[in-house]
């Protein structure tokens, strides 16, 4: 079982205990944190509470998620968009929308659930049966490169790349204004939010986290960017163009509230290149994934507006 401890702000006075897990919790929707409420998992003082209790301000809660059963992570018929694939290891272009693994509330739809149909038993276990073959991830609404193990001599030998930042990795996205250098190093330590569980922030003494960017194209009022990230944090480029008042158009945590792009179901933010040395062979190896049709769409539509 997982369980975790929240401390409810004073600013939290008011709020219904299930939107408030939700926001505090990665990953758990709405509706399962209603359905940990009517498993009586969340607790305080030793008191289960109800679906429609609202928060005073200042309660320890402890919230008890059960352990995930190996019968519930099945294999789904989920077609996938595979960009190399041999004994070894597997590499795939995500779309948006689609969770890397399962977690609280995501049980069924993911990725892993799609790389087991098609891989059968030839996952790497290292990370357990809730993310087997998952070496790095990508955010839900980010699409893109993936690379997966199908062994875990593969996964040993990708994570260590990854670690040791030999494994190349870059993105394009578009973001909000003009950044006033055509390229830079955005070199700024991350950490999970103070309040909001949801969400990463700059945060003295985090994890160090280095993102390098460079221009492709300015129009009028955006910017067309490219990455590479030496580190990978959670939400990293979207939280560094965020610190510099730039954030990727669409992105609902860190981005703006109002924008004509707000709306376009996610941020705009694509994985177009990984290049990696394969574990078994060592072999230098190099996958692009063109850029989505929600993408090229806005980039048309900003083409208009020039």
């Amino acid at each position: 079982m997982n369980e975790h401890i929240l401390s409810a702000m004073s600013e939290d006075a008011g709020k219904r205990i299930d939107s408030y897990l939700s926001e505090q919790i990665e990953g758990l929707t709405r509706s399962a944190a209603q359905n940990l409420l009517s498993d009586g998992a969340v607790v305080v003082k030793g008191k289960k509470l109800k679906k429609n209790y609202k928060l005073l301000g200042g309660e320890q809660i402890t919230v008890t998620i059960p352990a995930l059963r190996e019968t519930e992570l099945l294999p789904e018929n989920i077609p996938l968009d595979i960009v190399y694939e041999d004994a070894d290891i597997i590499v795939v272009n995500k779309p948006r929308g689609m969770v890397v693994h399962p977690a609280a509330g995501n049980w069924s739809g993911t990725l892993v659930n799609a790389l087991m149909y098609h891989c059968g038993d030839s996952l790497s276990g290292i990370n357990g049966e809730h993310r087997p073959g998952i070496v790095h991830r990508i955010d839900k609404d980010t699409s893109g490169l993936l690379v997966v193990a199908k062994n875990d001599a593969s996964h040993q030998g990708l994570a260590a790349q990854i670690a040791s930042h030999s494994a190349f990795r870059g993105y394009e996205a578009i973001v909000v204004g003009s950044p006033r250098l055509d390229e830079g190093v955005v070199d700024k330590p991350i950490a999970r939010h103070k309040t909001d569980r949801k969400k990463m922030a700059i945060i003295e003494g985090g994890r160090e986290a280095v993102t390098h960017y460079q221009v492709i194209k300015r129009y009028h009022g955006y910017t067309h960017l490219s990455f590479q990230l030496e580190t990978g944090r959670t939400h990293q480029i979207r939280v560094h163009m965020a610190s510099l008042g730039h954030p990727i158009i669409g992105d609902p945590l860190y981005g703006l509230k109002k924008d004509r792009f707000s709306s376009i179901g996610g941020q705009c933010l694509h994985a177009v290149r990984l290049t990696l040395r394969h574990p078994k062979t060592g072999e230098l190896m190099e996958f692009c994934a063109p850029l989505p049709l929600y993408f090229t769409e806005i980039l048309a539509k900003l083409e208009r507006m020039e």
